[in-house]
C-alpha cells in the first residue's frame, strides 16, 4: 500500500479454522473473560435499536457458547434469540449455558451454517453477530445470507476484530488483552487478529449489498462494527 510515496506493508490475512470444533477449543473459548466485550456489544446494540427496542425474533450468527444471547436476554425480558453456530462443541456448551442461566424459553442454540441459513427471506427482525466474520475465508456469503434473512426495516448489527497493521501491533494487543490468559488462549487471540479483515475490506463487502460503506466504523482499538437497517 502506498502512503505519500512510501510503501506501507500491511499484515497479510492468515486464515484460521472456520469451525472451532474441538472440545478443547470450545472450553478454552468459553472460559475466557468476555464479560466486558459482551456487555458493550449489548449496550451498543440496544442503543442502535433505539426507543422501539428489539422486538420479534433475533438471529445471532456464530453465537458460540451463547454468551451474548444470555447477556441480551437478561436485559430484555421478552427477547427471543436463535443462537446459530456450526460447531457441535460450541452448541453443546451453549445449551448447557442457557440451561444454567434459566433462559431455555428465550434462547434456542441450533447447529446452523451461517453461509446457508435454512430460514425464509425476512424471517428475523434483527440479525446480530460478534466475531464470526474472521472465521470465514470469504465472509460475503455470511453477510449476504444475513441480509436476506433480515426483515424490511430490521436491524443488522455485526462486530468483529480488526486486522492490525503489523506483527508488533498483534503482539501489543495480545499482551494487553490476553496477557493473563493461558498460552493456548493467547494463541487463539493472536490467530483471530491475523485472520480478521481491515476496515476497508468490510466496507467493500457491505457496499456490494447496497449499504453505505460508512455504516462500518471502528469502535475500539481492535474492533469494527457494522450497523444498518435493512
Amino acid at each position: 500500500v502506498w502512503s505519500r510515496g512510501v510503501i506501507v506493508r500491511m499484515l497479510k490475512r492468515v486464515l484460521e479454522p472456520e469451525v472451532m470444533d474441538t472440545p478443547e477449543d470450545a472450553t478454552e473459548y468459553d472460559s475466557m473473560d468476555h464479560s466486558e466485550v459482551n456487555r458493550v456489544f449489548v449496550d451498543d446494540l440496544l442503543a442502535f435499536a433505539g426507543a422501539g427496542g428489539l422486538t420479534g425474533r433475533i438471529l445471532d450468527v456464530g453465537a458460540g457458547t451463547a454468551q451474548i444471547p444470555i447477556e441480551l436476554c437478561r436485559r430484555v425480558a421478552d427477547c427471543s434469540v436463535l443462537a446459530a453456530d456450526l460447531s457441535p462443541s460450541m452448541i453443546e456448551l451453549a445449551r448447557a449455558n442457557v440451561l444454567t442461566a434459566d433462559l431455555t424459553d428465550h434462547i434456542s442454540p441450533e447447529l446452523i451454517d451461517a453461509k446457508r441459513l435454512p430460514y425464509d427471506d425476512g424471517a428475523f427482525q434483527a440479525v446480530i453477530s460478534n466475531s464470526i466474520v474472521h472465521h470465514i475465508p470469504d465472509p460475503t456469503a455470511v453477510l449476504a445470507e444475513s441480509v436476506r434473512a433480515t426483515a424490511a426495516g430490521g436491524l443488522l448489527f455485526f462486530r468483529d476484530l480488526l486486522r492490525p497493521e503489523d506483527d508488533a501491533a498483534v503482539r501489543r494487543l495480545v499482551r494487553h488483552y490476553a496477557g493473563n490468559d493461558t498460552a493456548y488462549q493467547r494463541k487463539l487471540f493472536d490467530d483471530s487478529l491475523r485472520a480478521s479483515l481491515t476496515l476497508c475490506e468490510v466496507r467493500d463487502i457491505v457496499t456490494e449489498f447496497g449499504f453505505d460503506p460508512m455504516s462500518v466504523h471502528t469502535t475500539s482499538d481492535r474492533h469494527w462494527t457494522w450497523q444498518a437497517r435493512r
